[in-house]
């Protein structure tokens, strides 16, 4: 067993959903309704430095919230996660941008919030805004970008200001054909590195067979298994499919 990069241990995260027979019990003085979902409920593992994890489920069933509280967006109501002093970043739509902001405004303020100097993203710069392809819209607000050119940026920023742990959520499925598999050959190319970490989120089962160690599928919240990739892959394609 090799030196953990990641140990989640007994995490459980819900929140609180809002309701329109709730807000409407409040103003006639009705008793509220309280109701409380379970996104993750006592999930344990670990990921060594170096590992590359695939972690695959339904929709709903907890996989960006499990990596949203690993990139320390929100912490879990129960449990606790140990990165071992590693930096970390979440690749992932609707994350970390500021909308009125232009896109090369956020490449700074994005490379700021994940621990690099004014000097460094500088250096970077140019890289990131040739590899997102955006041309001269990375002068203008982020609220006027399509999906697509979201992800690319999103995407940009965080393959060229490489982190310890990386965390990807569908990125890698966004955006044009020929993006997609830009993307594909720089992901392969940064996990090449052994003292990478990184945690794949995606519907494409193709490419979590191309990337990953392992695979971790996650129901309704709860671990249903962790182990060999293609292994896993199978189990869940029978339960999907039945």
């Amino acid at each position: 067993m090799g030196e953990h990069a990641i140990d989640v241990k007994n995490i459980s995260i819900h929140y609180r959903i809002l309701n329109s027979a709730s807000v409407r019990g409040g103003f006639w003085g009705r008793k509220k309704r309280n109701l409380v979902h379970e996104a993750v409920k006592d999930l344990s593992f670990s990921v060594d430095r170096g590992e590359v994890l695939g972690i695959v489920g339904k929709n709903g069933s907890g996989k960006s919230t499990l990596l949203r509280s690993i990139a320390g967006i929100f912490a879990p109501n129960v449990g606790e996660i140990d990165l071992h002093g590693y930096t970390v970043s979440l690749m992932a739509l609707g994350i970390g941008f500021v909308s009125r902001l232009s896109g090369r405004e956020n490449i700074m303020l994005s490379g700021m919030l994940l621990g690099f100097s004014e000097k460094a993203i500088r250096e970077k710069m140019q890289e990131i805004i040739e590899f997102s392809e955006l041309g001269e819209f990375i002068d203008r607000p982020v609220a006027t970008y399509s999906i697509g050119m979201h992800s690319k940026l999103a995407f940009a920023i965080t393959a060229m200001l490489e982190t310890d742990i990386m965390l990807v959520d569908e990125v890698l499925s966004v955006g044009d054909s020929r993006f997609q598999k830009k993307s594909l050959a720089k992901m392969r190319e940064l996990i090449t590195d052994v003292n990478t970490t990184v945690l794949i989120v995606s519907h494409s089962m193709e490419t979590l067979r191309s990337l990953c160690d392992r695979v971790l599928w996650i129901h309704d919240g709860v671990m249903k298994e962790i182990g060999d990739t293609e292994t896993v892959i199978q189990h869940y394609n029978d339960f999907m499919n039945k």
